[in-house]
């Protein structure tokens, strides 16, 4: 019945992208491993990770999408998410080293035999279970997005308030996980991961793998967005964006809609610091940073606010320009990045993709005499009828 109801919500563009994202998923890894170094078909193991890191960005901006493109929560601390997840990834991780870390203890990772700790924290138990680890991937964000939600929503907190308290957050989990006696790693965080799963975390074939898991993640939570925002509680959504208080006057319980959609947006960025860490091969407290939340805010009106793929585009696009121009002019990239923001908010309000949809709406004839559906009305039909 789950997957009827996810094939139901798909519709044409969303179904040639999650081709497009299960062929890739096939074809790197498989031009990479199955092609000699010297065919021109041949993609090189870094070219392969670089991507693999931008697909990971591109579930974060789709996670972004799903509450500011379709319920207007404009959330500038979804890189905390992002970040609890890959902290969570790259706790197993440590846990996997064991004895070939430098010190050499079985138990504790290098940080804490260096910071003298005597026995592990209470809180890395478990971490030495892949299961438990991919638990927490969801638990973790998606905890601190309802315990958040819950008091933000309900305390009817909304516009420019929501961004700054969710700023707040990020920056205030930078402090706490910089500090040594955390248990994280302090400043440094961790690194000098060796397997995932039994298998060497560096080796081309793991490599391989952790890609076209990226991607097809990247693909199911496409079309579980898509599923989302299609259905009757995403008409909904899109009523408490453009008309909270009277959505809210029809009846509907709007901080519901808004505690559930931000928990499956946390969770969704969870996932992608979780597949981010391994090809990355570190996760520190810079994660938090909010200048990254704000970054990713910008990869989703590049590419399209409230459109799905919109934001898929843009951060493969942007952090695609970030590695060639940081190397090209590394001390002008971010007066780049920010006159990229301002010409897309003056000149593309809709993005790449919502400018190319709307120039094609015009273009379409429009039938006349056509009522529309019911569920095309959703709840500005209901608006309409109230008044």
């Amino acid at each position: 019945m789950i997957t009827a109801f996810l094939l139901r919500s798909l519709d044409r563009r969303i179904s040639i992208a999650i081709a497009m994202l299960l062929v890739v998923a096939v074809l790197v890894p498989v031009l990479n491993l199955a092609t000699s170094a010297d065919n021109p078909l041949h993609v090189p193991t870094y070219i392969m990770a670089l991507f693999g890191k931008y697909l990971t960005y591109a579930l974060l901006a789709l996670a972004l999408d799903l509450v500011w493109g379709f319920c207007g929560i404009l959330s500038l601390g979804h890189g905390a998410f992002f970040a609890l997840g890959g902290y969570a990834m790259g706790m197993y991780l440590m846990r996997q080293i064991g004895s070939r870390g430098v010190y050499g203890d079985p138990i504790l990772p290098d940080f804490m035999v260096f910071l003298n700790w005597k026995e592990l924290p209470w809180f890395w138990y478990g971490f030495d279970q892949f299961w438990f680890a991919a638990l927490m991937v969801l638990v973790v964000p998606g905890l601190l997005a309802f315990v958040f939600g819950w008091f933000a929503f309900r305390s009817r907190v909304n516009g420019v308030y929501l961004s700054i308290i969710t700023q707040a957050m990020t920056y205030a989990l930078l402090l706490a996980f910089f500090r040594n006696d955390m248990g994280f790693g302090g400043n440094n965080g961790m690194t000098d991961f060796k397997d995932i799963l039994g298998f060497n975390v560096q080796a081309d074939g793991t490599r391989a793998t952790l890609f076209a898991a990226t991607a097809i993640f990247l693909a199911l939570s496409l079309m579980i967005a898509s599923a989302i925002v299609r259905s009757k509680f995403g008409k909904v959504l899109v009523g408490v964006r453009d008309a909270e208080s009277r959505t809210r006057f029809l009846g509907y319980r709007v901080e519901h809609f808004k505690l559930f959609t931000f928990v499956v947006s946390a969770m969704m960025a969870g996932i992608a610091g979780a597949l981010y860490v391994p090809q990355v091969g570190i996760i520190n407290p810079g994660e938090f940073a909010p200048a990254n939340s704000i970054e990713v805010v910008i990869w989703t009106a590049v590419g399209g606010r409230a459109t799905l793929i919109g934001p898929i585009i843009g951060a493969i696009l942007v952090n695609g320009g970030k590695t060639i121009f940081t190397g090209l002019f590394p001390d002008y990239w971010l007066f780049a990045l920010g006159g990229l923001f301002v010409l897309v908010t003056l000149f593309l309000p809709k993005g790449i993709v919502g400018t190319i949809a709307q120039y094609l709406g015009k273009r379409k004839p429009v039938s006349k005499g056509a009522p529309p559906t019911a569920a095309e009305e959703g709840v500005e039909a209901k608006i309409q009828a109230a008044e």
